[in-house]
């Protein structure tokens, strides 16, 4: 059978809808900040839900519709461009943004939640157009897909390919018998959570505006601020309140749920929490002795600093509080490669994810004893049972494709006449979806000074990046296409 374009264009139209949706939620920072920001907004909005319903109501049918595993990939690599495209409108109807390639960039960065902004002073940027910049990366935190898996059943559309299409290659524990409710029930643990740094930060001293977006954006991992100096503008209160939350965020979202409804044996035993936790309490405690020692600054500072920057990087998150690059090329070299890390499967995170470095590890270490015993079945184990070796051989299929990946855009990336350090920086950024980078794209610096076609290239690697490499890479494939 070939594939059903109509429900493909079908479900884009919903989620183009949803998109127009949630910019009309920007409209009350229009109201109160400045009404004449609202036009632009109001415009973006009737493009996005009228061009959604046009696509929606010419692709219906009187079939029911399902979604087979072709369809599902389709729908969520090209879920993603639509809101993508979709979501630059707000930045170039408002002047925001001139340029198209900056506007996607910027977009782009959003929904994938790397953090990665052209924006060179927001102080000038519409709050309506701050806050879109800010609910960009909250909608993408979780995905609009997930979203879409909890809403599609109601109109008799089966939303399991796309549920496994958002996170391809590591199975995770359901909430619920029906993967409509196990969205539910994550999409409520995001908004809980979000609902609480709202109040915690506002507590401790931010406007409720400023909260509200930076809540989201932590959420998400996304690392969005409203500010040039990014965390850094706040007092050490709110950046341990922001740490905390970034923490939470880099975990599965399914080990919180438990934890939240009393299960903290299942979180204490989750062996992939265990090292997560580990790597971020030690690496904070290296990086703070040294700093302490090299920086003039008060243990508690440097303290603060490390653990917020290597919570951020770990999380892929991208917020800012010092420039880790001013340091020593030591801890430069330690933050480049913890964004090679990732949080936890299932949460918001971007990255390579801790679980696939667990499993890898152990396979290679295991592959020396399986040369003494060449005829023994030595499984890969995690939290105490075997693991799959499908699963294996999909995490070594990834690290590798991930790795290729890396090495291929750092060189492209230089053709275009950036220094090498900056190249790989920038592609171990956006393919990592975590938002500063080192050399040129460090921590206190911009992406808008990079060519238009460095940007495109950036842009592609962090949809890649967000979908976890194999959804949209298949998609190049020939037998992808062939009818079965």
């Amino acid at each position: 059978m070939g594939i059903n374009y109509r429900i493909v264009i079908h479900v884009l139209g919903l989620l183009l809808m949803f998109n127009g949706l949630f910019m009309v939620l920007c409209l009350p920072a229009s109201f109160y900040f400045n009404l004449d920001d609202i036009v632009p907004m109001a415009f973006s909005i009737a493009i996005t839900i009228g061009t959604g319903l046009a696509a929606w109501v010419m692709s219906r049918s009187s079939e029911k519709p399902n979604i087979r595993k072709r369809e599902g990939f389709l729908i969520v690599s090209f879920g993603w461009l639509v809101m993508s495209l979709s979501g630059t409108l707000p930045y170039i109807l408002s002047g925001s943004v001139v340029s198209f390639a900056d506007a996607f960039f910027e977009t782009v960065s959003g929904y994938t939640t790397t953090g990665a902004s052209i924006i060179t002073d927001l102080t000038i940027i519409p709050k309506d157009i701050l806050f879109w910049r800010s609910m960009t990366q909250w909608i993408g935190g979780m995905g609009i897909i997930v979203l879409a898996v909890a809403i599609l059943p109601i109109l008799g559309i089966g939303g399991m390919q796309l549920f496994g299409a958002e996170s391809p290659g590591l199975k995770t524990d359901k909430l619920a018998p029906k993967i409509r409710d196990t969205a539910k029930r994550l999409w409520l643990v995001y908004l809980g959570l979000t609902a609480a740094e709202v109040i915690a930060l506002k507590f401790a001293g931010m406007s409720w505006f400023d909260a509200l977006n930076h809540a989201m954006t932590t959420m998400a991992t996304g690392g969005f601020s409203t500010y040039n100096t990014s965390a850094a503008q706040f007092s050490p209160a709110i950046q341990y309140i922001i740490t905390l939350f970034m923490f939470l965020a880099g975990t599965s979202f399914t080990l919180t749920y438990f934890g939240l409804v009393g299960n903290l044996k299942k979180v204490l035993e989750n062996e992939e929490f265990r090292y997560y936790a580990a790597i971020t309490v030690f690496t904070t405690l290296a990086v703070s002795i040294v700093v302490a020692s090299v920086v003039d600054e008060p243990f508690e500072k440097a303290f603060r600093d490390s653990l917020f920057q290597v919570v951020s990087v770990i999380t892929t998150t991208g917020f800012v509080s010092a420039d880790y690059t001013s340091w020593t090329p030591f801890i430069t070299m330690v933050f480049f490669i913890l964004m090679f890390f990732g949080g936890s499967a299932g949460s918001t995170a971007g990255g390579v994810k801790i679980v696939r470095h667990v499993i890898l590890v152990k396979n290679s270490i295991l592959e020396l004893k399986r040369q003494l015993h060449p005829s023994a079945i030595i499984p890969v184990r995690l939290n105490g049972r075997a693991v799959d070796p499908s699963i294996t051989y999909n995490v070594v299929a990834f690290i590798m494709t991930y790795i290729i990946m890396f090495a291929v855009g750092s060189v492209i990336m230089t053709m275009f006449g950036i220094d090498l350090l900056t190249a790989m920086g920038s592609v171990a950024t956006s393919l990592g979806n975590i938002g500063p980078g080192i050399g040129l794209v460090g921590p206190v610096d911009n992406f808008a000074w990079l060519p238009s076609t460095a940007k495109w290239l950036l842009s592609i690697l962090m949809l890649i990046g967000r979908l976890e490499l194999f959804t949209v890479l298949i998609l190049f494939t020939p037998y992808f296409w062939r009818r079965h």
